[in-house]
């Protein structure tokens, strides 16, 4: 599965997600796989990555 991510809020999501779609084209970076998104201080997509983003925000809270 590929991943999506928005460069300007350092997001990221899956490219079938509702959110990432919305992402302007110059502003996407990809990444094949999330760990390679939060090793580049990617978080996921709140909406679309519902359990990611609560596992990524336990853990820096």
């Amino acid at each position: 599965m590929l991943f999506a991510g928005n460069h300007n809020l350092k997001i990221y999501g899956k490219l079938n997600c509702k959110s990432g779609k919305r992402t302007k084209y110059e502003n996407r970076v990809f990444f094949s796989t999330e760990k390679e998104a939060l090793k580049n201080n990617f978080r996921p997509y709140g909406h679309g990555m519902r359990e990611a983003y609560k596992k990524w925000k336990n853990e820096i809270v």
